[in-house]
């Protein structure tokens, strides 16, 4: 059975969800490139994850799908983590503030991310040692759909269901496009829901634009005891940005014309 496919497209972006998109906005401005599509998918996932659930010695978030780091970084600043002159700095030479989110060098940044497939394994061995060490603190990961592609993401699942790791929430942005195209066109990830289930996993299907229905499913997986959660984010590659939405093209662009960045900041109202 295939994963049920739900519309984001027909969310409506309220007046914070275009604030962070502005700072995205704002970053590429500075630099004139970045991965605009790939960050624009996550930008309500990570709000409602800092906003809610990111608390000091409590919880941990990690980024394996380390090149939307621009949307993480406008949460960092947004949450006080950043100051806006280092957020403008993104990709400037003898920045913090790369590509890829690089830890000891952000405030806030658990580990380096970027390789595709490592932040869920190095996520999980970290609640794998909260657990021998009996210490209580909740595990986030966000994964991108073409990095699941990566087989160690798969090893890295038994090992979390093996270890019944209910201390773990990973969050798939499903936004069905990657660097070069269709994810099933690429390498069909589907039937995704099926597949989770079968490693043991409790798992939920939402749009990853709601911010409601983001909130309410996590507390309903802090809830589960003895297993490992995932919650399929359903989303739009480039949402907010009429031109980028749904368009492979804009995974990354490595120069933003003034028509490109004029357009951006029409769709935001600017």
């Amino acid at each position: 059975m295939k994963t049920k496919i739900l519309n984001s497209k027909k969310i409506k972006l309220d007046k914070k969800s275009i604030h962070l998109r502005k700072l995205i906005l704002e970053c590429l401005k500075s630099e004139k490139r970045g991965h605009v599509g790939s960050a624009m998918s996550l930008v309500e996932i990570i709000r409602v994850l800092y906003e809610k659930y990111i608390k000091k010695n409590k919880s941990k978030f990690i980024l394996s799908k380390g090149h939307g780091c621009l949307a993480l970084y406008a949460n960092l600043y947004d949450k006080g983590f950043i100051k806006k002159k280092e957020l403008l700095s993104v990709g400037k030479f003898n920045s913090n503030l790369g590509g890829h989110p690089e830890h000891d060098k952000v405030k806030g940044v658990e580990i380096s991310t970027g390789a595709l497939g490592h932040g869920l394994p190095i996520a999980i061995g970290m609640a794998i040692a909260s657990k021998i060490k009996n210490i209580k603190k909740q595990y986030f990961v966000v994964c991108g759909d073409g990095e699941m592609n990566e087989g160690s993401i798969w090893e890295s699942l038994l090992s979390a269901s093996k270890h019944k790791l209910d201390n773990l929430t990973v969050l798939v942005d499903y936004n069905k496009l990657q660097s070069y195209g269709k994810t099933y066109e690429i390498l069909d990830l589907e039937p995704l829901t099926d597949k989770f289930k079968s490693f043991n996993f409790n798992t939920f299907n939402i749009n990853g634009h709601d911010v409601r229905e983001i909130d309410k499913c996590i507390k309903k997986v802090l809830k589960v005891k003895k297993k490992p959660s995932v919650i399929i984010c359903h989303t739009v590659k480039g949402k907010g940005i009429k031109i980028a939405e749904g368009n492979p093209s804009w995974h990354h662009k490595s120069f933003l014309g003034e028509n490109d960045l004029n357009e951006i900041e029409k769709s935001l109202g600017t």
